[in-house]
């Protein structure tokens, strides 16, 4: 995979040229800065920007009052190659928190394998209705200890689009141990996994190298060439077995007004 040129088309394909992520959203474009503005469910933030060490601390400053006004908690997702170099430093003494770093991984899909099967006793059931939402996010709180009620809200709000989502869970018996989701941006060549968790009495087992490969049949189904994560440590080792390769870090700095 040459690196530096399947990086490039991620920024113009899912940053710059971003499209909203679920119903009642919008993307806007003002200066250097391209943002998402959701409802209080939603996802809020900046997802790309074009800044240079002139600019930078004023567009900082302008996000900040835009998504207060608006009473709005929101994210700026900063990637290890944004510029300027230090807009890191620069968004958290501006009062924004950094969340764990993450390691930004892609692979064409051409190049998995993608012949693995769920470990015995365990069965995929895809979301298709509010008794699944409920299954996914149960998982989502008892894998990651956090709240599901925005997980929950957007996975509601997109049901009625298979187009934007493909979200599974993986029981044994009757009992949800997992859960993942693959999001869609019709018109590019990405498919973002996201969510992958499994709880802790049930890890180790290949459950979440099985629900990677279900996500990754399903992409190429839809015709997508690449599948996108952003992978904490734990998952990093696991996705490189399969063939994905890591491209950049990308660190979560939230502001909460």
């Amino acid at each position: 995979m040459d690196h530096v040129a399947v990086l490039a088309l991620f920024d113009r394909d899912m940053r710059e040229g971003a499209q909203p992520d679920g119903p009642g959203a919008r993307v806007e474009r003002v200066g250097g800065v391209v943002r998402q503005v959701a409802a209080e469910h939603g996802w809020n933030g900046v997802v790309w920007s074009d800044l240079d060490d002139s600019s930078a601390d004023k567009a900082i400053a302008e996000q900040i009052a835009y998504y207060t006004g608006l009473g709005r908690e929101f994210e700026w997702k900063l990637y290890g190659h944004d510029l300027p170099f230090d807009l890191g430093q620069r968004l958290r003494a501006a009062g924004f928190t950094a969340e764990p770093e993450e390691t930004l991984m892609i692979a064409e899909v051409a190049d998995l394998t993608l012949d693995v099967e769920p470990p015995e006793g365990i069965r995929f059931l895809p979301v298709t209705d509010r008794a699944g939402v409920d299954l996914v996010a149960d998982v989502h709180e008892k894998a990651f200890g956090t709240d599901s009620s925005r997980l929950r809200h957007q996975l509601l709000a997109r049901l009625d689009d298979p187009d934007s989502v493909v979200a599974v869970v993986a029981l044994a018996g009757d009992e949800p141990v997992s859960a993942a989701r693959m999001e869609l941006v019709p018109g590019t060549r990405f498919a973002g996994l996201w969510g992958g968790g499994t709880v802790e009495s049930w890890r180790g087992r290949g459950i979440y190298r099985a629900l990677v490969a279900h996500r990754a049949r399903a992409a190429v189904e839809r015709g997508y060439r690449y599948l996108q994560v952003d992978a904490l440590a734990t998952s990093r080792p696991i996705l490189e077995r399969l063939g994905f390769e890591p491209l950049t870090i990308t660190q979560p700095h939230v502001y909460q007004p």
